[in-house]
């Protein structure tokens, strides 16, 4: 009995011996010939093709792209990636790259700022920065400059910086207080900071008593140099432009 289980055992012992020697031959058999795919990226087509065959593959040029970190004439990208674990003679498939994009920079000088937009965008390439600037003898809205410079060749797809012309705003004063000075010098101060004097009327009397007559209507009034400003309309504190009027009650 002792013998029966001993060949049994021995029967099963053999047996997993030989399912491990199948499935390691097996094994060797299916990846002993396989190779890892070396990295091909910055070769030329030239030199990523000696280097595939030197490791049993084939290499084949499948696309070509624009770009602006890898030269012209080299390999961009690859599929299968490197060190992928392949049969031999598997083929490699690549994109060589064309270097970047050239293009010519458009003129847009003197356009408005939305025509120089929409010009520059219809030949593939995007606005940068847009600066602002007031110029007493340029056009409001005018393009003044731009960066790359018109006509310039040979350059990457660039953004284009634009320096547009900005309407002249007028000059703005804060109105002082005249209230107490005499108009004359208050005509003179207004006329040497743009400004003019609009109307001038008499300063409103005290009310009469009710049982007083009703005073004779005034005659026109014509105010003297020496009069003095009894309110003004700015009030002192507002805003003004140039070429404003003010105008004064005096007494």
């Amino acid at each position: 009995m002792k013998s029966f289980f001993r060949l049994v055992l021995l029967a099963l012992v053999l047996l997993v011996v030989a399912l491990v020697s199948a499935l390691t031959a097996m094994r060797l058999a299916i990846h002993g010939h396989e190779v890892a795919v070396p990295d091909l990226l910055g070769k030329s087509p030239a030199e990523a093709r000696i280097i595939a065959g030197q490791s049993g593959l084939e290499m084949n040029v499948e696309r070509q792209y624009y770009s602006p970190t890898v030269p012209e004439g080299k390999v961009l990208s690859q599929l299968p990636l490197a060190g992928s674990q392949v049969r031999r003679g598997w083929r490699v498939r690549v994109a060589e790259s064309l270097g970047p994009q050239r293009v010519v920079i458009p003129n847009v000088l003197g356009q408005s700022e939305r025509a120089a937009n929409i010009n520059i965008r219809r030949r593939g390439l995007d606005v940068g920065a847009i600066a602002q600037m007031q110029l007493p003898e340029a056009v409001p809205d005018q393009v003044l400059s731009q960066a790359p410079p018109p006509n310039a060749s040979g350059v990457s797809a660039p953004k284009i910086s634009l320096l547009v012309a900005m309407p002249t705003q007028p000059q703005a004063f804060v109105m002082p207080s005249f209230v107490g000075q005499r108009l004359g010098s208050v005509t003179l101060a207004l006329q040497y900071g743009g400004l003019h004097v609009g109307s001038v009327t008499a300063a409103a009397a005290p009310p009469e008593s009710p049982s007083s007559p009703a005073p004779p209507a005034p005659p026109p009034y014509a105010p003297s140099p020496t009069n003095m400003i009894v309110s003004q309309n700015p009030a002192a504190g507002e805003k003004v432009m140039v070429g404003a009027a003010v105008d004064f009650a005096v007494r």
